[in-house]
């Protein structure tokens, strides 16, 4: 009988979401305005700006070649994963291969090996982004499938999913400390924009490696996953099949695909909301987005207790439906009747509650799915569970990188900014549309079964 996991433990958890939140916010945040940065930003061009087909740019198709690349791996590394007959379980072996690549690499996005424009650079930044995302996801994928093994109830999931929200969103808190932290190391060494950026990264990525690592020094797996001991021989391509066979998954991975594709576009937006429509200047962006951080974090017990009573889905399903409202209001930033600073306070505002219920809720859900698969058919894949959730949320996230890049060729500078106000139309739309879809979940009948068979 696996021993139920204490609050230390669970602290030791959730850094690892600390760790890989760090590294994918820095690129969330930082990559498109490094290679394709505003006018005045004081940045170099290191890969050619120029408009293909009217709306395509060398970003756009290199984020895309990333995804080709998971559609292969994510699947691969679940099914592995949920096979593995290692003496230190199926997930951690696989988180500790995974660590060091993803930070080191992640570094190496903001390094281009020709210090000026160059076709090169292109080609670099495809095999960089490759190797970041494979060793990504021989971290996630096992990190993730190890929270229904970790939590032994819906309660204990709930919680679990609790504390990863609260170190994803400190993920993005550090990631946001990039130009601060840039601007300091430019002035004390001398450094240019591009080397401060560069050093930035560096050292982030340092702190988000440590992050990483916690969970494989400090979780011993077979002691507290009741299921280690179950690896399952389903081939790849029959778990694969199993998985986007169950409806209630459907139900969830289509709204979470459209939901994170908006999410994107506006996460991706952030720094030029910040310096183009508000006129801030690229540091602000962390007190704005600890404030958003800070205010969510208020919110949490709240969203524990709804989720007890009034059920995960339809706080889902509102969160989804009132982001729709707030990213419309983007459009109109820099052109309301009141300071750029109230504009940017009333839309944290307005995005802290929405922002927690989403932090927490989608993980324990999809936990909840897996589980109850797993009690049904005798199947324990949650490694392919959340290895499908996070193929097709890396969709959903390129898909978004790759919309708002194309939009910048509407206009991204000061005075000319169509494309990056069209962004929050396009984001609300999504998320409205996630909303809808996912009030088809029937989440009430689920965990019915759930307890029925836990029985």
């Amino acid at each position: 009988m696996a021993e139920t996991l204490p609050f230390s433990k669970k602290i030791a958890y959730a850094f690892g979401q600390w760790g890989w939140a760090t590294l994918v916010s820095i690129i969330n945040l930082q990559l498109v305005y490094f290679y394709i940065p505003p006018k005045d930003a004081g940045i170099e061009t290191f890969i050619t700006q120029t408009v293909f087909l009217l709306v395509l740019n060398a970003i756009v198709l290199i984020a895309a070649s990333g995804r080709l690349l998971d559609a292969i791996t994510d699947p691969l590394i679940a099914s592995m994963s949920d096979r593995w007959k290692g003496k230190n379980g199926r997930r951690i072996p696989f988180m500790k291969v995974g660590a060091i690549p993803s930070a080191f690499f992640c570094f190496l996005l903001f390094v281009p090996i020709v210090p000026a424009e160059s076709g090169w650079n292109i080609i670099w930044l495809i095999f960089v982004q490759a190797c970041f995302y494979v060793s990504l996801t021989i971290y996630v994928t096992p990190y993730f499938a190890l929270l229904p093994e970790l939590g032994h109830n819906a309660k204990e999931r709930l919680s679990l999913s609790t504390w990863i929200s609260i170190t994803y969103a400190l993920g993005v808190v550090v990631a946001a400390v990039v130009p601060v932290l840039g601007d300091v190391l430019k002035e004390a060494w001398m450094l240019t924009k591009v080397q401060s950026i560069q050093y930035a990264v560096g050292i982030l990525a340092g702190v988000a490696t440590i992050f990483l690592l916690i969970p494989v020094w400090f979780i011993e797996e077979k002691k507290y996953c009741k299921s280690i001991d179950n690896a399952i021989e389903v081939p790849v391509m029959t778990a694969l099949k199993r998985t986007f066979k169950n409806k209630n998954f459907i139900y969830y991975v289509v709204a979470d695909f459209t939901y994170f594709m908006g999410f994107t576009i506006i996460n991706t937006g952030l720094l030029y909301y910040i310096t183009v429509l508000l006129g801030f200047e690229e540091g602000e962006v962390i007190i704005y987005l600890a404030g958003l951080i800070g205010i969510s974090f208020v919110f949490y017990p709240i969203v524990n207790i709804l989720a007890k009573s009034k059920g995960k889905k339809p706080l889902v399903v509102g969160s989804f439906l009132w982001l729709g409202v707030v990213f419309t209001g983007i459009f109109f930033l820099g052109n309301l009747p009141f300071s750029a600073d109230t504009q940017a306070k009333l839309l944290i505002l307005s995005l802290a509650v929405p922002i927690s219920f989403l932090g927490i809720l989608p993980n324990a859900i999809l936990a909840d799915i897996a589980e109850h698969d797993a009690l049904k058919s005798g199947i324990r894949q949650e490694g392919m569970y959340f290895a499908s959730r996070t193929l097709m949320q890396k969709f959903g996230q390129t898909v978004g990188v790759v919309l708002f890049a194309m939009l910048t060729s509407l206009g991204k500078d000061p005075g000319d900014d169509l494309g990056i106000r069209l962004s929050g139309i396009i984001g609300a739309v999504l998320c409205v549309l996630s909303g809808l879809y996912f009030i088809n979940y029937n989440e009430k009948q689920l965990l019915q079964e759930i307890e029925d068979n836990s029985q």
